[in-house]
């Protein structure tokens, strides 16, 4: 039961997502809750949860907070992540999602699927960069670690 079966997105305080970024949003919600795998790594000076978890996801004092629960919601752990290793990964994001929104209104689907590609390999990119985060302190397959990443994103929108 190493997985993830509730998630919060503390998405207060930001502006109102745009059609695109709330379609984001459910898919990767949506996703994730459907197919994950994520799991805290053993500790030799405690025991650890072994999941299922729920998922409390924000950011706080610019930080990337994981906050954890079991399915009872007792607390199973809280960490932080730096949001400077996000930041170039999550603009080019924006960017070429931009791109690619706008080129399926205009374009050709040669070029639709060029940019498509781009923007799935920024994605895999920044899916990399969490899992490379959260090493040590989470466990995730790089399904998981892509639907995050999306979550990531939707919180930095506005930021």
């Amino acid at each position: 039961m190493s997985r993830i079966i509730h998630i919060d997105l503390d998405d207060s305080g930001l502006p109102v997502p745009t059609a695109e970024i709330e379609q984001e949003r459910k898919v990767a919600m949506f996703d994730l809750l459907e197919d994950n795998s994520f799991s805290l790594p053993a500790r030799e000076d405690r025991d650890v949860p072994a999941g299922p978890f729920r998922l409390g996801l924000s950011i706080k004092e610019r930080r990337l907070v994981f906050d954890l629960q079991s399915e009872d919601e007792t607390p199973a752990g809280e960490f932080h992540l730096s949001l400077g290793p996000f930041r170039q990964v999550v603009k080019d994001y924006f960017q070429i999602c931009e791109s690619y929104f706008d080129a399926v209104k205009n374009m050709p689907p040669s070029q639709i699927e060029t940019i498509d590609m781009a923007r799935r390999g920024i994605h895999n990119e920044g899916a990399r960069v969490l899992q490379e985060r959260l090493e040590g302190k989470a466990d995730v397959d790089t399904d998981t670690s892509r639907r995050l990443f999306t979550l990531i994103c939707v919180l930095h929108f506005g930021g």
